[in-house]
């Protein structure tokens, strides 16, 4: 039985040997919960090749979920047996991570989340748009996979609307402002020219070498698929969430307002940061944090030469038109700051992607989402990308570009992410893993890590980024006064408006984010602070002995880690080198 016990790049305990690993019951348990995650999320598992995860969608039934508690039982189960805990070194990793992961899924089941399984911008029905960008078929057996997954959308729009009926009737629903922005999103798709649909693009893009009989019999499946399995599941989910759920959609907009709510949010905070802190705690981080963030504005407004006051400064950044450029212009300056930055990164990592990405504007068929890196492919030969909206481009200062790169690109979340998919020995589910902590963790300590490199080259860029970590550090106020402490919109979009450059159009569209996906935005200070103190643990314990490069590597060379595992692996290298 094969034994995926994780390379460290680091000179850790090596824990026991396969074979005792087999022995005890290690390599079963990860291959079982491989076979759990494949099963959980097709979409994924369809894009790592697994053909028969390809002609599904998500399965959220209440059988589903049923079969899905047991599994989780019997994972943890097996996972608090004498011979797993004795585990050390890569071995223990890998079983801290499983329960770790167990246990939040487990917990989890208890608010039965799948009442809400939509938030601004994203819901069950972009799934299949995501799917459609990395499905690419090249056989008749693929693209008739495809079609098979079309057809069966109108079944899993039913599974998904049985969960949101069940919100209705438990009064565990979302917002008004979140429902009517989810409405507007589905009209749209349902009037959409099929022709250009993101759904369609997978069969329209099939091998040249393939006859042309099959493309055009394939083609003109898929488009028999959308007209009548898709559109008719889509005007009736339109409809229900029109006629059923809006007018039942709850009045206030803190979590705290549900049923459960408090209980719900709190859950939500240890899941989204991985820490054991509380709202409280992440409250005063937040006010901490913009307390020292506008002391650094100033010091750096002041290298400006202005001299009017921070609200004077803000509407001057806001409206002065030479921060302001076409789209076009705005996207190249974009690939210069990644091509520049991708220069200078061998100083500061030691360990590199083999996988690229580009700056490219967003797909059609994700306008609704937010700009930002989709993650490539190197098994089906697909670079990473970093998105940006071009109709949205023009109303961003372009002294935010700088540190929007780092963080979406390199070393952001392009570096990290390709490094975790080329991972050697680590199972699947991990190499392609998306903790929000240690994800956008990172991407945000990388925005920091840019005045290292030298990217920020005037006192604006150096501007553009703090008010961008401002807005992360708002977050914290605004997540938490919203959802625990019953703060409206109005008070807490008060925090960017005075602290930060954002325009009124992105705080609004920033505050509805918070107010449907309670919890999703601590994550990311939460994570770049703990990357940061242990920067400096490691500076301080080691002093001459510490190397930028080798600490960048610990920190990503065993992939995403909730934050406790990333402590651990950084203090155990932090050992090694004093040793």
């Amino acid at each position: 039985m094969r034994q995926f016990a994780l390379i460290l790049l680091c000179s850790l305990s090596t824990g026991v040997s396969a074979a005792r690993a087999t022995e005890i019951g290690l390599a079963p348990l990860i291959q079982d919960y491989s076979a759990f995650s494949r099963e959980q999320d097709p979409v994924r598992a369809a894009e790592r090749g697994d053909r028969i995860a390809a002609t599904r969608w998500p399965d959220n039934s209440p059988a589903a979920i049923t079969r899905r508690a047991r599994a989780l039982e019997s994972l943890a189960a097996r996972l608090s047996a004498p011979a797993i805990g004795a585990l050390s070194g890569p071995d223990a990793l890998e079983r801290d991570w499983l329960r770790w992961r167990v246990g939040v899924l487990r917990e989890g089941l208890g608010f039965d989340p799948e009442r809400i399984n939509f938030v601004s911008g994203d819901g069950f029905w972009t799934v299949p748009d995501y799917a459609a960008l990395n499905t690419a078929p090249q056989t008749i057996t693929e693209a008739e996979a495809w079609i098979t997954r079309l057809r069966a959308i109108p079944a899993y729009y039913k599974a998904e609307t049985a969960n949101l009926r069940r919100g209705i009737d438990t009064s565990f629903t979302q917002p008004r402002m979140t429902v009517e922005r989810a409405i507007a999103d589905i009209r749209e798709r349902t009037s959409r020219n099929f022709e250009t649909s993101p759904l369609l693009a997978p069969l329209q893009r099939l091998p040249q070498g393939m006859p042309e009989a099959e493309r055009q019999r394939l083609l003109a499946a898929g488009r028999d698929a959308l007209t009548t399995a898709v559109l008719p599941a889509e005007r009736e989910l339109l409809a229900f969430l029109t006629h059923d759920y809006l007018p039942r959609a709850r009045a206030g907009i803190g979590a705290s307002t549900l049923p459960r709510g408090s209980a719900w949010y709190r859950y939500l905070v240890r899941m989204h940061t991985t820490t054991a802190m509380t709202p409280e705690q992440i409250h005063a981080m937040g006010e901490s944090e913009v307390k020292r963030l506008r002391s650094a504005m100033d010091a750096v407004i002041a290298e400006t030469g202005f001299k009017g006051d921070f609200p004077s400064f803000l509407t001057l950044a806001r409206t002065d038109k030479r921060f302001y450029t076409d789209a076009a212009s705005w996207g190249e300056k974009a690939a210069e700051v990644a091509k520049r930055a991708d220069g200078r990164l061998p100083r500061f990592f030691g360990l590199l992607p083999r996988l690229p990405y580009g700056v490219v504007p967003i797909p059609a068929g994700l306008e609704s989402s937010s700009a930002g890196y989709l993650a490539g492919s190197p098994e089906r030969g697909i670079a990473g990308s970093v998105v940006y909206k071009p109709w949205l481009s023009e109303k961003l200062p372009t002294f935010g570009i700088a540190a929007w790169v780092l963080h979406e690109g390199a070393p952001g979340h392009h570096l990290q992410i390709a490094l975790a998919q080329e991972l050697e020995g680590a199972p699947d589910y991990r190499r392609n893993d998306d903790i929000t902590a240690f994800v956008e963790g990172w991407g945000l300590y990388s925005e920091k890590l840019g005045e290292d490199m030298g990217i920020y080259r005037d006192p604006w860029e150096r501007f553009g980024r703090l008010s961008l970590e401002m807005w992360r550090a708002c977050r914290l106020v605004m997540d938490t006064g919203m959802h625990a402490m019953g703060w409206s919109r109005e008070r807490a979009g008060t925090c960017l408006r005075d602290n930060s450059a954002l325009a009124q159009a992105e705080i609004d569209f920033e505050l509805d984010r918070y107010i449907a996906w309670p919890g999703q935005a601590l994550a990311y200070k939460v994570g770049e602070q703990t990357i940061l103190r242990l920067r400096h643990e490691a500076e301080s314990e080691l002093g001459a002995r510490f190397d930028i490069r080798a600490f960048h590597d610990t920190v990503l060379g065993a992939g995403a880690l909730p934050l406790g595992l990333l402590e651990q692996r950084v203090r155990a290298w932090i050992a090694a080198r004093k040793a």
